[in-house]
């Protein structure tokens, strides 16, 4: 069955080096990677090279809930682009543009069949906006 593709994005008033940084590493990942302040990302874990895996603890603050956010990356051109599939074989792009006041950041991916699509338009948004506030305030 074809998945619904959506796609997202924000302009980080950074240089694509910050963003793609910010984006990348694990130590930035727990900071932004979460849709609501009741949700954190107590642990992320990435090895940024094609067959590498990716691995995003995301949780309630009080326990309640929890997953794994995981793939493998299918594509990384340093700098520019990342695609990575999930295990249930949906896929995701982002995409780092230069933009004369800082970086677009673009992300498309495969919606699950668990939630509607502005559901989860709404949350990867939403995880959006926490990247680029860390981003541009640290």
């Amino acid at each position: 069955m074809p998945f619904s593709k959506i796609t997202i994005q924000e302009t980080v008033l950074v240089d694509r080096t910050k963003a793609w940084t910010n984006y990348t590493e694990p130590n930035h990942i727990t900071q932004w990677n979460f849709a609501s302040d009741d949700w954190c990302c107590p642990a992320a874990s990435s090895d940024l090279v094609v067959g590498g895996k990716f691995s995003w603890r995301m949780e309630a603050k009080d326990g309640s809930f929890g997953f794994d956010f995981e793939g493998v990356f299918t594509e990384v051109v340093l700098l520019e682009k990342i695609k990575y599939v999930f295990m249930d074989q949906r896929e995701a792009e982002i995409s780092f543009s230069d933009l004369p006041e800082g970086t677009l950041v673009q992300i498309s991916f495969d919606a699950e069949n668990e939630n509607s699509l502005e559901l989860q338009q709404s949350g990867w948004k939403s995880i959006l906006t926490n990247y680029k506030s860390h981003t541009e305030k640290g």
